[in-house]
């Protein structure tokens, strides 16, 4: 039976070692080629992705670049540039992937704002990782250079700046992914989590923020009652005790179980936890629906319904 199903691509699935536009589009042709299957299936598909190297890189080279007659632009402009940029990269790539299977669908980006609270606590309280890692002698010097930037140890990884990440409340352009759904068509929506804007008696108003693209991707499976928010990320399955001699893989879990786990401390901050969070989300606002973590690798044993795949979290 077709699905409605939003999948939400970690980095691992765009960002390459030298960071090439061309480097990046190949890495996503193969990225857009399993996702075809889901395509292949029958399913309608929303693909969601994240921005953090993208616009981190992006934010340095405007840092670096900018003058008086050419100043650096806004996080939340910045944000808007990447979506752009990565949604064409995706774009043509499924439109290739598509056509060498003779798949007669359109794909449309949509550059996507995410609705947040103005008095959200996170503001004040900068969180998120974006852009690449750097040892502590580098952060220091970042730092040093730039002293509004907050950089923070990232999960034993090395160091990354980190901005404020509120939670979204609602994605703006939601009706318009549902439209596009309803008409055949493969929306790329929410890169990055979406632009974070504030709403006024006037409209929209973008804010200094990124939104955590597994919390954006979760917002709109809910909006768009989708059937499945899919996570896909560098590893098969959510873990408890990672990395640990006792180390177990997650298969089906109730959302009360998962809870029990996070208040455990058991899911890295700066990497599983957002996404078994975003996930209970999903699941709790949509019950009738189910979240899966596992990785782009395990994708076609997804479609094909196998057993086993991934963490499988329900009501």
């Amino acid at each position: 039976m077709a699905k409605r199903i939003v999948v939400a691509l970690g980095g691992n699935a765009i960002v390459t070692k030298t960071g090439t536009a061309a480097s990046q589009q190949e890495s996503i042709k193969k990225t857009m080629t399993a996702l075809a299957e889901f395509i292949k299936a029958g399913d309608e598909l929303v693909i969601t992705h994240g921005n953090g190297p993208q616009v981190g890189n992006l934010l340095l080279q405007q840092a670096a670049g900018s003058t008086e007659k050419n100043p650096a632009m806004p996080l939340d402009t910045v944000g808007a540039m990447t979506q752009g940029e990565i949604g064409f990269w995706m774009e043509n790539a499924l439109d290739a992937v598509l056509i060498e299977n003779n798949i007669s669908k359109l794909v449309a980006t949509v550059v996507s704002q995410t609705v947040v609270a103005a008095d959200d606590p996170r503001f004040a309280n900068p969180s998120k990782p974006i852009g690449p890692f750097y040892t502590k002698e580098e952060a220091e010097a970042i730092k040093s250079e730039n002293p509004d930037f907050t950089l923070i140890e990232d999960a034993g990884r090395g160091y990354r700046r980190v901005v404020p990440s509120p939670k979204p409340i609602d994605i703006v352009e939601a009706s318009i992914v549902e439209t596009l759904l309803k008409n055949n068509m493969v929306p790329i929506a929410c890169g990055g989590g979406g632009v974070p804007v504030i709403k006024t008696d006037n409209g929209y108003k973008g804010v200094e923020a990124v939104i955590d693209k597994d919390f954006s991707a979760a917002k709109l499976a809910e909006k768009v009652h989708a059937d499945e928010l899919i996570i896909l990320t560098a590893v098969d399955n959510a873990c408890i005790n990672f990395n640990t001699p006792e180390q177990r893989a997650l298969g089906e879990v109730k959302v009360d179980e998962m809870q029990s786990y996070i208040e455990e401390g058991q899911f890295a901050a700066g990497s599983m936890l957002p996404k078994v969070q975003a996930a209970i989300s999903f699941v709790e606002n949509h019950p009738e629906g189910r979240a899966i973590i596992t990785s782009l690798d395990k994708v076609s044993d997804l479609v094909a319904g196998k057993p086993g795949v991934g963490t499988i979290i329900t009501k």
